[in-house]
């Protein structure tokens, strides 16, 4: 399943049970790469809970132990086609972009240590959300609320999710910590 969309409006679409394939093919072209200096690789965001509305843009988290193999990893990704964008104003997760289409559905794909503040609150917040449908109903209704209000912003809209994000990884994550 091949769907690209224009990465520059948001639009919320109907869950779609193929995203787990998708992320399934990429997982292995990703591997294929730079399998021996990771940990593992995880589904995040909205396209790893399942029934949950999403733009359809798969978020791909490496996981690695420490920075120290993350320049093997840098020259190998650039070698498969990939730049490495930074981390995008987010500590603790290395994000990186494919240079061409690959055929595969869009995808986000960052690297990230196992005790990186990034990893865990992705963890964080896909677990709760697979275990709260509650919770997952309403993200979903801010979420579509959000692509409506903005559907040329990208920056409103991730903005407009903060407070309910940092609720819940309070919840899932801090616990009675009052800054996250």
């Amino acid at each position: 399943m091949v769907h690209f969309t224009d990465m520059r409006t948001i639009t919320i679409v109907q869950a779609d049970p193929r995203w787990e394939e998708e992320f399934s093919k990429i997982k292995a072209m990703i591997s294929g790469h730079i399998g021996d200096l990771i940990i593992g690789i995880e589904h995040v965001g909205s396209t790893s809970v399942p029934g949950l509305r999403a733009k359809p843009i798969i978020d791909i988290d490496v996981v690695i132990e420490d920075m120290t193999c993350f320049p093997a990893i840098i020259e190998r990704l650039n070698h498969a086609g990939f730049d490495h964008e930074g981390n995008l104003g987010i500590e603790g997760r290395e994000a990186f972009k494919r240079r061409f289409d690959d055929g595969f559905m869009p995808y986000h794909l960052y690297v990230c240590p196992t005790d990186s503040k990034g990893y865990r609150e992705h963890i964080a917040f896909r677990d709760y959300l697979r275990s709260h449908p509650d919770a997952s109903r309403e993200y979903e209704r801010i979420k579509q609320g959000l692509a409506r209000l903005y559907p040329h912003d990208i920056d409103r809209y991730l903005s407009g999710k903060n407070n309910f994000i940092k609720e819940i990884l309070k919840e899932a994550l801090y616990g009675n910590e009052k800054d996250i």
